[in-house]
């Protein structure tokens, strides 16, 4: 069976997606609609700004949207998802590659997101930190004892874990971690602790938006981030949107479910190839491609 993924927030680069608008019609037509919803000419930032423009909050996340799922736009017949699954902003695109809402509805959902998420990290400075090397629980047992928020924010292989929390909380974690073991525990280049509670401000600017939105049954199951489990019902869907502002993206678990019921073949929609690698850790034994057009 074949699945489709979509990389969330940090899959941006220079010059994404100026192929797709000089070699098809279609994906011009996109980009253009995009850039009147948005205001501004996200294609000049896309195409032509630097790594540091396209890190912008407000450009990063529709960025990324718009080249995942104008591509699968443009794959048109040979997109013929079995199930699909985003990383955090990823289940967006998933969400509209799967027909579950509009590219105009997604795309205003993912720019609202991208900023009330930055709102939200103007209000309580924090950040996010990778651990590496060490289990699961050890990282849950150490973030539930260090007296500050912090939390599990990404399950994105085995051995492989992003903490998200208050500065304090994330330096002192990363403290802990290293004395338990970990081979390694460094701080991101983030904004904020994207996927804790500190995001709750955004949460709830962007739940009245979700509920507003017309959401339609997806044309396969979606494996969702906040439990890893599929779904075909738009109020589950929405629901589950909702909540993954502030919980953690439980990757690991859902590429575990998609495999146990029956993928086999993994392709990555959209820039980069962070979600194959991750993947190919989780089982070594699927097949994993980036989508081509």
């Amino acid at each position: 069976m074949k699945a489709y993924v979509f990389p969330g927030q940090g899959a941006q680069f220079p010059g994404m997606g100026r192929d797709l608008y000089e070699r098809s019609a279609l994906a011009k037509d996109l980009f253009e609609t995009a850039n009147g919803i948005l205001g501004f000419r996200i294609t000049d930032l896309m195409f032509n700004g630097s790594g540091d423009d396209l890190k912008q909050t407000r450009v990063t996340q529709p960025a990324i949207f718009l080249h995942s799922v104008i591509l699968a736009s443009v794959i048109g017949d040979g997109f013929r998802p079995d199930m699909v699954a985003g990383h955090s902003l990823g289940e967006f695109s998933a969400l509209v590659a799967g027909r579950s809402i509009s590219f105009e509805d997604g795309l205003a959902l993912v720019s609202r997101r991208a900023m009330a998420m930055q709102k939200a990290c103007e209000m309580n400075p924090s950040t996010m930190a990778a651990v590496i090397g060490t289990d699961d629980r050890i990282v849950e047992e150490t973030c539930n004892e260090i007296g500050e928020i912090v939390v599990p924010a990404n399950y994105n292989s085995p051995g492989q874990i992003v903490i998200s929390g208050s500065n304090e909380g994330i330096d002192k974690a990363i403290e802990v971690l290293k004395s338990k073991g970990a081979k390694r525990a460094i701080k991101l280049q983030v904004g904020g602790a994207f996927h804790s509670p500190l995001m709750e401000p955004a949460r709830a600017e962007l739940e009245e938006a979700i509920r507003s939105t017309n959401f339609n049954v997806p044309v396969c199951p979606v494996y969702q981030n906040v439990d890893a489990t599929p779904s075909l019902d738009p109020e589950k869907i929405k629901s589950r949107l909702v909540a993954q502002l502030t919980s953690p993206v439980r990757w690991t678990q859902s590429i575990i479910n998609m495999i146990a019921d029956g993928a086999d073949n993994f392709t990555e929609v959209g820039p980069g190839s962070v979600l194959q690698g991750l993947i190919k850790k989780i089982n070594k034994d699927v097949t994993t491609q980036s989508a081509v057009f």
